[in-house]
């Protein structure tokens, strides 16, 4: 373990523990059809929003938003935060090298920078990363950080793909507002450094942080996600949509971000 991650733990463990249930006690208003119109043909919404200001949640289908589901690659997030606090990268710059393999994603067939990683959500790149970090110390930070349900069965390289691991759009929140508040079990220097590669827009009046998702497993429906925060005028909303279908067609991936978008706009946090 670097001398990063040692000073991260133990400076932030005791914060972390004390605010694994950021949230938990804070209403959770259901916005009726009334309020949020969403076009769902062929998958179901759940959507998470939480004023981190006025300590209240908003949601779509409220009743299921502490039912755990696979992460896919919004766990790019901390494997970053991980991947960097152990020095196996050393900034966003360092460059992951291309494993040979050609895939069907041709932009993932070469050489990618950490950042450029995560912005292309490059999995064949962030597995190498978590096979550097190893079994040990991924699971000493997830459960320094307590994510999820913990589990990193199945595979070293494919535990939040196909694995064990699990969690719900309230757990994604929480997890999201400690990062944003730097009250993660890593230090500010790692935290700092992700919360910039997670810059999905930035406009004169708003910078939405975010990271997409999408798990398909067999037998079970495909999950689409897409997570993050949203800062606004002094102003923080921290969302977690995830879609459900068992047919996705070609709208699925957008249709993560535009139901998300609606969400937001009714409720003020971004403009029409």
């Amino acid at each position: 373990m670097s001398r990063r991650s040692i000073a991260g733990l133990v400076r932030c463990v005791s914060t972390a523990l004390a605010l694994t249930t950021i949230g938990a006690q804070a209403p959770v208003r259901e916005l009726s059809p009334a309020e949020v119109s969403l076009e769902t043909t062929g998958f179901s919404a759940i959507v998470l929003v939480y004023d981190v200001s006025e300590d209240s949640y908003a949601a779509v289908n409220a009743d299921r938003v502490d039912r755990r589901l696979m992460p896919a690659s919004t766990f790019k997030i901390l494997n970053s935060l991980v991947a960097l606090e152990t020095g196996v990268v050393a900034d966003p710059q360092t460059v992951i090298e291309w494993d040979g393999i050609t895939r069907e994603r041709t932009e993932l067939n070469r050489d990618l920078d950490l950042q450029t990683a995560f912005r292309l959500s490059a999995v064949p790149h962030y597995q190498e990363l978590a096979r550097r970090i190893g079994a040990g110390r991924m699971q000493q930070f997830i459960d320094a950080v307590g994510y999820g349900n913990r589990d990193i069965s199945g595979g070293i390289d494919r535990f939040w793909l196909s694995g064990g691991l699990r969690i719900s759009l309230r757990e994604q929140v929480e997890f999201l507002t400690r990062l944003y508040r730097g009250a993660l079990p890593f230090s500010e220097e790692t935290m700092g450094m992700v919360r910039e590669m997670m810059v999905s827009e930035k406009t004169a009046g708003h910078t939405i942080r975010s990271k997409t998702g999408w798990a398909v497993l067999p037998g079970a429906d495909t999950v689409g996600w897409w997570v993050g925060w949203v800062d606004r005028e002094a102003t923080v909303h921290v969302f977690a949509t995830a879609l459900e279908a068992t047919a996705p067609d070609g709208t699925f991936g957008a249709a993560r971000e535009a139901v998300t978008r609606s969400v937001l706009e009714q409720l003020g946090v971004l403009g029409r």
